[in-house]
């Protein structure tokens, strides 16, 4: 933006606006929607695949290095470390991002909500969703109650159509289709499974966790939690969108045609989306509606994201080491916000110094 003056910076914070707007990763639909206006569909194109392949790649090779040599018992030492000090990071993640969503009690007792209803079980779609419509409501009844308005004018600015209402409302209702609870493996099932994902996925990429651990671990029963950590350690370990942790998982379930097609599942919606909400992008940031509902979302994405950190913090968090190093690590990046590879490095570190002392 800055040295090559495609975008002056008034337009790019608005173009950061309407990303969060969809589904789907915000910093890889931002370079989307920046190479759309560039050159139309093939810098679309172009954009978002120079965006996500370096990443990609690098992932694809982790993975298959965790596929051959996973087996030896200095890999499970070395992740043992890491394992803790990904909990910290997502930790500090949910730390950062509530201090910023959790804007009075209203939030924090949807939060909350959310969270005891996710730990008994409730489908993670239903907890994202109605967590937002609830807290878009309670908004909007303290709204009206303040201000005297009508309905109509709260919900809907002049020029805004309902029917972006209904295009988003049907989001969740096509992808709750896609996936079967305890559908067999087949690598069609894992393409669509990951479509799902991106389209349905808000907010900060670790609200894709929760999404992860619900099917791919309670329902389809593919992965186990240690193999969904691991996943996730691979995905902090490597630059890049959150989102790659896709093609880890599925090189690890079905080898190079998994990892290829669980990337283009998770994927392949931001790149939709974009054109599809181009035209309307200015008049939908000008509604009210968006920003309750888009405050409702992050609420209950960051309330699931809380109840995950409980569930793999039970897998990682196993002896007083490990409750050691998460917490040495998290103290960390509260204090001093290094870079968190190099607290991962330290974790790996951590572990093989164990199998050593061990003796194997």
């Amino acid at each position: 933006m800055q040295r090559r003056k495609w975008i002056d910076e008034h337009r790019f914070v608005d173009l950061i606006g309407v990303t969060n707007l969809i589904p789907g990763p915000s910093s890889t639909e931002l370079a989307i929607y920046l190479g759309y206006l560039r050159a139309g569909w093939l810098g679309l194109l172009v954009a978002g695949v120079c965006f996500i392949a370096p990443a990609m790649l690098l992932v694809l090779a982790i993975a298959w290095v965790y596929v051959t040599y996973g087996t030896l018992p200095q890999v499970g030492w070395l992740f043992y470390g890491i394992q803790p000090v990904v909990v910290a990071i997502i930790a500090q993640a949910i730390w950062n991002l509530g201090r910023t969503m959790i804007k009075g009690p209203l939030a924090l007792i949807i939060a909350l909500l959310v969270l005891v209803l996710y730990l008994f079980g409730i489908t993670v779609l239903v907890l994202l969703f109605g967590g937002a419509i609830l807290f878009g409501l309670c908004r909007f009844l303290q709204a009206q109650w303040n201000r005297n308005l009508p309905l109509a004018s709260v919900l809907f600015p002049a020029g805004t159509q309902s029917w972006s209402v209904a295009w988003k409302g049907h989001v969740p209702r096509l992808s709750a289709v896609i996936l079967t609870t305890g559908a067999s493996f087949s690598v069609l099932m894992l393409f669509l499974t990951f479509l799902k994902f991106g389209a349905v996925v808000y907010g900060s990429g670790y609200t894709l966790l929760a999404f992860l651990r619900a099917d791919l671990v309670q329902n389809l029963h593919w992965l186990t939690d240690k193999q969904l950590l691991d996943a996730i350690s691979i995905g902090q370990l490597t630059p890049g969108p959150v989102f790659t942790t896709a093609t880890f998982i599925g090189y690890v379930l079905a080898g190079w045609p998994g990892a290829l097609l669980a990337t283009l599942g998770i994927f392949l919606p931001s790149f939709l989306f974009i054109p599809l909400i181009h035209p309307v992008a200015a008049r939908l940031r000008q509604a009210a509606w968006t920003a309750m509902l888009l405050d409702g979302v992050n609420v209950a994405a960051l309330a699931l994201m809380s109840g995950v950190l409980v569930q793999l913090g039970q897998h990682a968090l196993t002896d007083v080491l490990t409750w050691a190093a998460a917490l040495v690590s998290l103290l960390i990046l509260l204090c001093f916000k290094p870079n968190s590879v190099w607290l991962i490095l330290a974790g790996a570190a951590i572990g093989l110094l164990r199998f050593w002392v061990l003796g194997g």
